[in-house]
């Protein structure tokens, strides 16, 4: 079995138990948490979305909210746009992607988490969101055809992947000419120690996957990006790494970016 593999492995294995284990109250949940449950001792990013975003989503879609971030707002959709969510789990995203894109727009989520998607399309089922889809596939070979996204957004995700420049040239190749994305993820500075990139909770709690800042620009860039940005936003998951012996500083960040015309 390859490393990859097993990283896929835990990290499916880690999301899916949490979409099992989650059970909503069908109530509209404003205060939705972040990279896990509440009572995760690894969640140290705090809330990213305003209340008025969520106000119309129910728990169980704000209640399975595992980002870091709100590339939503970064993103700046438009009505009609064809948007992508890499790691779309239950949903969040996608569904205030597709209140802004509209009737005329469409939102597909991909996920590799069978227990994810099962949330993500009762979800669905429950909003009667016609322009949403939800997609099983890799984020490293994405169910997608060329050219043929506007906007890719991603919260949390990219991290978790054990080849992060392959997502990166998916990304190019979907989109189209002249296409953006916009993305929330954790990235260092410095580099992980061996021992910590070896340790799957810490994969999956999304630490030991992240990459220091300038090498996650230098990916991008390769993958034929242009205009790319990333900006430091908030501490992340302090209360774990700061007590590991050798850690560098994680944060996450606002990344954008676009595909030439």
């Amino acid at each position: 079995m390859s490393a990859n593999t097993t990283i896929h492995e835990e990290v499916q294995k880690h999301y899916g138990g949490i979409a099992s284990a989650f059970v909503s109250t069908d109530s509209i949940q404003s205060n939705a948490s972040c990279c896990g449950p509440s009572s995760d001792a690894s969640c140290g990013c705090g809330e990213f979305y305003d209340a008025e975003q969520l106000k119309d989503l129910p728990n169980s879609v704000t209640g399975l909210s595992l980002g870091c971030g709100d590339p939503v707002t970064i993103a700046g959709f438009k009505p009609g746009e064809t948007v992508l969510d890499l790691g779309s789990g239950a949903g969040i995203d996608v569904f205030q992607a597709a209140s802004q894109v509209g009737p005329t727009g469409h939102v597909i989520g991909v996920d590799m988490t069978p227990q994810m998607l099962e949330k993500a399309n009762a979800n669905k089922a429950k909003l009667n969101a016609e322009n949403v889809e939800f997609r099983e596939g890799y984020i490293e070979a994405l169910p997608v055809e060329d050219n043929s996204i506007d906007v890719i957004m991603s919260n949390c995700v990219i991290n978790l992947s054990p080849d992060i420049p392959a997502v990166f040239r998916e990304a190019l190749r979907v989109l189209k000419p002249g296409g953006r994305f916009s993305i929330s993820d954790v990235v260092t500075e410095g580099d992980m120690t061996p021992a910590m990139r070896k340790d799957m909770d810490l994969w999956a709690g999304c630490v030991s996957g992240a990459i220091d800042v300038n090498d996650y620009n230098a990916v991008i860039s390769e993958a034929g990006f242009v205009d790319v940005q990333i900006v430091d936003k908030a501490q992340y998951a302090e209360n774990v790494i700061g007590a590991l012996p050798g850690a560098p500083r994680v944060f996450s960040a606002r990344i954008t970016g676009r595909k030439p015309s």
